[in-house]
């Protein structure tokens, strides 16, 4: 079936399968009821957030979208609000590099420097020579974090005398591979272009000639709101500390896989924890900013400071959850919530391919929890279109794997939400 005719299917179904989570929220749990119907409610999610179009933060699909997840919260009885913070969004005008006759559109690093509308000239060169404009590659995407953090040819280029550089971005295939903006509030380095690889042998050529090129990354600022949407569901024990569960919503492209399979995890958890009865209280978060610096995350953080001091746990969904043929990870910050996580996949049938060790780097926003000493849970599974525009529903997509991962986890927090000791 074709991508036209599969949104079709899940525009027609959406309210259907959505309807129904909320008429059986009530009368069935994540146990009882069909795989049929969580899987229909999966699918329905990502074929909706994948029509919605690119979710960058601070853009009007980015708003729309956080509209829209806002009201899929408050169909299955939970009330969510949207929490605001402020970004100086950056608007892509003209972004190429000019070889000999052939112009090449590109994409900015967004942490980096800019160039004005007449960009930059000079030698095209390999990196740490005297060229003026470099020729790198980005790390593929891993799985699991570098602990230690390697610097990569992108690292070594912000430290460099040149005056821009092109960024030949690596993915599991040819293709562009966006990076995340790590620095987005404090910019390092020259004007960088991101190029996709299928140009690396044509590039290397001309890099090799010590050609001239021409370097434009010209962008705008627009200063923006972005939005945070939060829910909590109230236990019966406010005195105990609560369950947190974080999922971010906004990336590059339209990020089906990437960022769908976690806000469809994060919804199915809501429905399941309201219909559950937990004794704790439980908050959720689904966080814009994700691809600029996890920026959503601090502002969370202060609106909601005694999480940060006496959470019972944190469970936060990694990228890619269920993608088609790919290992898991799991990241734990001790033994007893690694058991845990452990004994939730299993239950569903989940195999675990890798654990990170307790103290190793945490992954995306789950830094910010385990910097301020707070428990942590977080699974996420490998993609071969990872930041790429083809991470789209429904090929990027495996609905009955990620049902597995949604039945497990959601079931998983409703035993952490019970717990009294």
């Amino acid at each position: 079936m074709q991508r036209r005719a599969f949104l079709a299917f899940g525009s027609q179904t959406a309210l259907f399968a959505l309807a129904a989570g909320v008429a059986g929220s009530h009368a069935m749990s994540a146990h009882e009821e069909s795989p049929f119907d969580l899987e229909q409610r999966v699918a329905s999610v990502i074929a909706a957030y994948d029509a919605q179009g690119n979710h960058r933060t601070g853009t009007a699909v980015d708003r729309q979208s956080a509209e829209w997840l806002a009201t899929q919260v408050r169909r299955v009885g939970v009330e969510p609000v949207l929490e605001p913070f402020t970004l100086n969004r950056i608007d892509v005008r003209t972004c190429y590099v000019r070889v000999a006759d052939r112009r090449i559109d590109a994409v900015p690093l967004f942490d980096a420097g800019f160039t004005g509308a007449e960009g930059i000239r000079g030698i095209l060169g390999p990196l740490g020579g005297d060229s003026d404009i470099a020729l790198v590659e980005s790390e593929p995407p891993r799985l699991a974090n570098t602990d230690p953090v390697q610097r990569d040819q992108v690292e070594e280029a912000r430290r460099g005398p040149h005056k821009g550089v092109v960024v030949l971005t690596r993915g599991p295939k040819p293709g562009l591979f966006l990076l995340n903006a790590d620095r987005f509030s404090a910019p390092s380095g020259p004007p960088m272009l991101q190029i996709s690889s299928s140009e690396a042998t044509w590039l290397r050529e001309w890099a090799a000639a010590r050609s001239r090129v021409t370097l434009v990354a010209h962008v705008g600022r627009t200063t923006m709101q972005a939005f945070n949407v939060t829910a909590k569901i109230a236990g019966t024990n406010p005195a105990l500390a609560p369950v947190v569960v974080m999922a971010p919503r906004s990336g590059w492209w339209q990020c089906a896989s990437e960022q769908g399979s976690r806000i469809a995890c994060w919804l199915e958890l809501i429905r399941t924890v309201r219909s559950g009865k937990p004794v704790r209280d439980c908050f959720f978060v689904a966080l814009s900013g994700h691809e600029l610096g996890h920026l959503g995350i601090d502002p969370y953080m202060k609106r909601h400071p005694e999480l940060q001091r006496r959470s019972h746990a944190w469970i936060f969904f990694g990228s890619d959850i269920g993608a088609p043929r790919q290992p898991n990870l799991i990241h734990a910050s001790d033994e007893g919530l690694e058991r845990w996580g452990v004994a939730a996949m299993e239950k569903e049938g989940i195999v675990v391919n890798a654990k990170a060790r307790h103290d190793s780097i945490a992954r995306g926003e789950t830094g910010t929890v385990q910097r301020a000493g707070g428990r942590f849970f977080t699974v996420a599974c490998a993609s071969d279109v990872y930041h790429s525009p083809a991470d789209r529903w429904p090929e990027s997509i495996d609905v009955a794997n990620l049902a597995r991962y949604a039945r497990a986890f959601a079931n998983g927090v409703l035993e952490l939400s019970r717990q009294t000791i």
